[in-house]
């Protein structure tokens, strides 16, 4: 099996370190990696189109067949990796990973996410892929290694059947691995922050802003909510596909028998 892994938080993040130990444990993975070369969290699926250059710098990873640095966005490094593999090396890759994010990826959250974008990157490419990520942005040790089961029974069981249009969101709440609750497939949620915009002015008279904002704590939603799980303290998975149509308005746009 032949695997793609990229991230947003950059080649030299621990998360995507672990990840890629993790996949050395599997029987017969073959390991390409191509990531940022720096961070490149909320990038959402943006891509290099300026017509500037997109360097690219080899590293050394132990355990990999190779490994890349790129400077574009995470979903230039899963379209770069997919495409420069089957046409310059006759690779065809069969999964994407994506993480191990520092960060939880839940409900509208996949919408700003690198680490989800370089996974539906890969479905863009005819890849089926998986995004890891947990819930805290200065993860342990001991939380990223607890990744590594559902991974490697993910890429050992899983991904031989998955559809190749469907990207697996996987997120580990921010609690010790002991605390742990369980496993729950969920569907998406809201995601909302109590956002402050703080306005200040710098020496030379010109404003600018902070952006913060904290989570807010949901209450009364659907327990099969990907964001309740992740409150409640279990792992979520939730399988997502790039079609967001709204087929239920089809008929009412069409009654709206508009002009052109």
């Amino acid at each position: 099996m032949n695997i793609l892994v990229s991230n947003d938080d950059g080649i030299n993040a621990s998360g995507i370190r672990h990840l890629i130990e993790a996949l050395r444990g599997v029987e017969g993975a073959k390991i390409y990696v191509c990531a940022p070369d720096g961070q490149r969290s909320a990038s959402g699926h943006s891509i290099s189109t300026t017509g500037g250059p997109i360097f690219v710098k080899d590293v050394e990873i132990p355990g990999v067949e190779q490994a890349i640095a790129l400077s574009g966005t995470p979903a230039d490094c899963v379209k770069s990796g997919i495409k420069m593999l089957r046409n310059h090396q006759n690779i065809q890759i069969d999964v994407v990973f994506s993480g191990i994010n520092h960060g939880s990826n839940i409900g509208t959250d996949i919408y700003y996410s690198g680490t989800v974008s370089a996974a539906i990157e890969g479905i863009f490419n005819g890849v089926p892929a998986v995004a890891v990520s947990v819930g805290t942005h200065h993860p342990t040790e001991e939380q990223l290694a607890n990744c590594t089961t559902i991974i490697q029974d993910l890429c050992t069981r899983i991904v031989p059947t998955l559809a190749k249009d469907t990207v697996l969101n996987v997120n580990f709440p921010d609690v010790p691995p002991s605390e742990l609750k369980g496993l729950k497939v969920c569907r998406l949620g809201p995601r909302e922050y109590r956002e402050q915009f703080d306005i200040m002015t710098n020496p030379r008279g010109e404003k600018y802003y902070w952006y913060t904002g904290g989570l807010v704590h949901y209450e009364g939603l659907p327990e099969d909510m990907d964001v309740m799980a992740h409150q409640d303290g279990y792992v979520s998975v939730t399988p997502l596909k790039m079609d967001v149509t709204d087929y239920s308005m089809i008929g009412a746009v069409e009654k709206w028998e508009l002009k052109y």
